[in-house]
């Protein structure tokens, strides 16, 4: 198993103990880099814009705002943790981009209002107990006319395949029961009108693990955990690991979740 230590508190220091880690995401990069491309469409960045990245990490999105405005526009990255912070810092000395990263979280976001004109929000409220609260710091430092894109996780649609579809049902729902906000990208684009925003188009891609993997991190992981609670006994874990390693090996093996992302745009 991969080894992983929680950090709700990149996110949410009120959140539980979060299980899913950006790592675990690395085995669906095509599915990633699809919707990715979509959201880059989506906020249409244009030169001397001002962009912002919330929950930033190491600042992959920011470096290419910065090369999308330009010398003359403004690309930032808002991002709690100290040593995410400090290694998108160090990226940007590096490579002499005009790119900046500041401390901040998604509640407090260190910006006046109408300040952007571009909001990226990329599974960051799946980690959030406020989520409506973030929303609100989204709508307040768009400028009039900006566009956000906020995009996360619907844990609901986890398909794992093969195996017991009692044991993958509870599998499942471990691992939504915990995760603070699980059913996040289906109340996006109600949490983002709510605060006057106003929805334009919503874009969905299905992350699909890797077929020669197997059970993965995260499927490993959470069928731990749901034997450690006792919704699953130690058997079933080993049996559903088994089946899945046997799926992968004969080409029938399926694992995946969907994303959502939501564009918006501020009124005048």
């Amino acid at each position: 198993m991969t080894d992983y230590t929680p950090r709700p508190a990149r996110f949410d220091r009120a959140a539980r103990d979060q299980l899913i880690d950006a790592h675990d995401l690395e085995v669906t990069r095509p599915g990633m880099r699809a919707l990715g491309a979509w959201s880059h469409t989506a906020l249409a960045l244009r030169p001397g814009e001002s962009a912002l990245d919330i929950g930033s990490g190491t600042g992959s999105e920011v470096f290419t705002f910065a090369e999308e405005v330009g010398p003359h526009g403004t690309a930032i990255g808002v991002e709690p943790d100290p040593h995410l912070l400090a290694s998108a810092q160090r990226r940007a000395i590096e490579s002499g981009s005009s790119a900046s990263f500041v401390s901040g979280d998604a509640y407090g976001l260190p910006f006046g209002t109408d300040t952007f004109d571009a909001v990226l929000c990329e599974r960051v409220f799946q980690h959030l107990t406020a989520p409506a609260r973030a929303a609100a710091e989204i709508a307040r430092v768009l400028r009039p006319g900006g566009r956000a894109v906020v995009v996360d996780c619907d844990w609901a649609t986890a398909i794992v395949h093969p195996g017991s579809p009692r044991v993958v049902s509870a599998v499942i729902d471990t691992l939504i029961s915990s995760t603070t906000n699980p059913l996040s990208g289906r109340r996006l684009p109600g949490l983002l009108s709510g605060t006057g925003l106003v929805v334009e188009e919503i874009g969905s891609h299905a992350l699909v693990q890797d077929r020669t993997v197997g059970a993965g991190a995260l499927v490993r992981r959470i069928a731990d955990l749901a034997a450690l609670r006792g919704a699953i006994t130690a058997s079933d874990r080993d049996q559903l690991l088994a089946d899945l390693q046997a799926g992968a090996d004969r080409g029938d093996i399926h694992i995946s979740v969907t994303l959502f992302g939501t564009l918006v745009t501020k009124p005048h």
